[in-house]
């Protein structure tokens, strides 16, 4: 079994700048886990974004809390705690934190076996 916390030394050692925008630390990443690449907890502040950009990785975007505005692709919706984001491998991205409080997202990211 293994455990990370959010604020346990391992996560705490990964805290990078994701996208521009928003802080993020890896939890599980690729030297542990055997068909994902990462699952990871990111939290983007009022009026920032995470940068439109693009990963050869499929991946799911869950909020915890907050919301803003997610484009995929040519896609733009509004987001809000509960929905998850699926984004294809190759697709363009980003998400706005268009509200007043902070953003808190976990991303699951794997590469497409299909």
């Amino acid at each position: 079994m293994i455990i990370r916390n959010i604020n346990g030394p391992e996560a705490r050692e990964t805290t990078y700048i994701a996208h521009g925008g928003g802080t993020a630390r890896m939890l599980l990443t690729s030297n542990l886990l055997k068909s994902m690449e990462f699952f990871a907890y990111a939290v983007v502040p009022p009026g920032n974004e995470l940068e439109e950009h693009i990963d050869p990785l499929e991946e799911i975007y869950f909020i915890l809390y907050g919301g803003g505005l997610m484009r995929v692709a040519e896609e733009e919706r509004e987001v809000t705690a509960g929905d998850a984001v699926w984004i294809p491998a190759g697709d363009r991205h980003s998400l706005k934190n268009t509200g007043t409080e902070t953003t808190a997202i976990i991303v699951v990211a794997a590469y497409p076996t299909r």
